[in-house]
């Protein structure tokens, strides 16, 4: 297996099939959506598949990985085609794969216009994000890491709302001032290990033993740290964000709060503090501090929102924010909570953003003032909005909380004053995603209009959805075994190389 292009496939599929949705969406519109569906369950049975051929861990010249491959790309520049598999990038592959199905699934009767161009940039963006969790080479993730930015500029300026096209180029001016710093930073790295070496080269697992000064390694780390934050997003850097969600169509917002969001997160503990680890051992005091800033602005500012999109956005915010808290804390369970919270907020969020797409297509309009008393007029559709909003408060039984309360133990093991605050901050949470569904589902209506239930399409998705929010709630084990030795091997290598350095 590590011979066949295995991790290669899993990237190009999906683009290949954008390709046949792009060719058959003007004449064939029906087509191309079951070949967009097709290629993402296709997608999600091969990444799945990879659970099952008892792969082990292996060392290698990119670093340990279940499954690698390395090619050279362009050899005089010291640049390779590397890509390495382990436990955290088989999780997020997994949610990538699931969220694009989803994705196909609530666009199927909400994208009337564009079919083909529309379904081609879902799966182009299904490609760079699964190259991105991949790639071991510094250029190539930095490739992954640039491409993103064009289906999501599309997805957002051609069939989002009012305001497309403003969010769309907010969405791209943010992420350009965070990504133009990184090249530059990237580029700097490349020159100074093949100064010292003789050896020019983007491979990651080499770069990790370049010897800076103490000023150049700052200057670098917050180069690229610029970017993830950006990305992430941390307060104060994160006012594109709502924006961009609140303009989106629900595929959109999908991708940006399960998939984009997890991009800056992972080269936050990827590559950033493997890198930089003297650095990062130093940006901790002020990582914490932005993480718990960002906790309770975001509580504040959602509890003031009268669109309930937007109240979502800042939650999601909210939960980045204590993810930050915990990687920073960089300890064994803080850092597994914080992982296996990528894959939870990617799953809670997601799903309440579908049922605001509902509500949208059902009234056109997401505003609290058109809201309330939907538990009597809509009974399924209120019983799962509950269901999710208590996944997303954190309930036990349910996958938040598996997540959250590893990262509060974590934290709290090792700095106590951080984690009280910290679970300060997560009753902030409970009280604005209570507000959200007592104006929403209770009370008396505040309009008069026809309220239709939830369909058996739109009851399939919220069953997808609803099912591995419970099974990560009730039997963690499995995804947490997933992440039990890349965890322990990030930890030993900070260590390692901190004490180098």
């Amino acid at each position: 297996m590590l011979h066949f292009p295995l991790l290669s496939i899993i990237i190009f599929l999906p683009l290949l099939g954008g390709f046949l949705a792009l060719a058959t969406g003007s004449r064939w519109p029906l087509l191309c959506r079951w070949i967009s569906l097709t290629t993402t369950l296709l997608e999600f049975s091969l990444v799945s598949s990879l659970l099952f051929l008892g792969l082990q861990p292996q060392a290698g010249p990119t670093g340990v990985w279940l499954l690698a491959e390395d090619y050279s790309w362009i050899p005089s520049l010291g640049v390779s085609y590397s890509l390495g598999l382990d436990g955290i990038s088989q999780l997020l592959l997994m949610l990538t794969a699931f969220i694009n199905i989803l994705c196909i699934l609530v666009s199927w009767r909400a994208i009337t216009t564009k079919i083909g161009a529309f379904h081609f940039f879902l799966l182009f963006l299904e490609s760079s994000v699964m190259g991105l969790f991949m790639a071991t080479d510094l250029l190539l993730f930095y490739l992954f890491w640039e491409i993103q930015i064009i289906p999501m500029f599309f997805l957002v300026g051609l069939w989002g709302h009012e305001r497309r096209v403003y969010a769309a180029v907010k969405f791209v001016l943010f992420t350009l001032c965070g990504s133009l710093p990184m090249l530059i930073a990237l580029v700097a790295l490349y020159v100074i290990h093949g100064q010292q070496t003789g050896i020019y080269t983007f491979s990651v697992a080499q770069l990790m033993h370049t010897n800076f000064s103490y000023t150049t390694e700052i200057l670098l780390y917050a180069a690229f740290m610029l970017g993830f934050a950006i990305k992430i997003p941390i307060v104060p850097l994160h006012t594109w964000l709502p924006d961009a969600h609140t303009q989106a169509p629900t595929a959109g917002s999908l991708d940006l709060a399960g998939l984009l969001l997890k991009t800056g997160f992972y080269g936050f503990f990827r590559f950033a503090f493997p890198l930089f680890p003297l650095a990062a051992e130093a940006s901790v005091p002020l990582l914490i501090a932005l993480g718990l800033a960002g906790m309770f602005f975001t509580s504040w500012v959602a509890l003031a929102q009268t669109d309930i999109k937007r109240l979502v956005a800042y939650s999601s915010i909210g939960h980045m924010s204590l993810m930050v808290v915990g990687v920073a804390t960089w300890n064994l369970l803080s850092l597994n909570g914080s992982l296996l919270q990528m894959v939870n907020h990617g799953l809670s969020t997601s799903a309440l953003f579908i049922m605001v797409g509902m509500i949208g297509e059902r009234i056109d309009s997401r505003d609290f003032a058109d809201l309330g008393g939907l538990w009597a007029k809509m009974p399924i559709f209120s019983v799962f909005f509950l269901f999710f909003a208590l996944a997303s408060m954190g309930l036990p039984g349910l996958n938040n909380f598996v997540g959250e309360i590893l990262l509060l133990v974590g934290i709290f093991e090792a700095r106590p004053l951080i984690g009280i605050v910290s679970f300060g901050g997560l009753i902030f949470t409970v009280i604005y995603i209570l507000r959200m569904v007592k104006d929403t589902l209770f009370g008396e209506p505040k309009t008069t209009h026809t309220w239709v239930d939830v369909s058996g399409r739109e009851v399939v998705i919220l069953v997808i959805m609803a099912l591995p929010i419970l099974y990560l709630g009730l039997h963690p084990g499995p995804a947490l075994r997933l992440l039990e030795q890349p965890v322990q091997h990030l930890l030993a290598q900070f260590s390692v190389l901190a004490l180098v350095r």
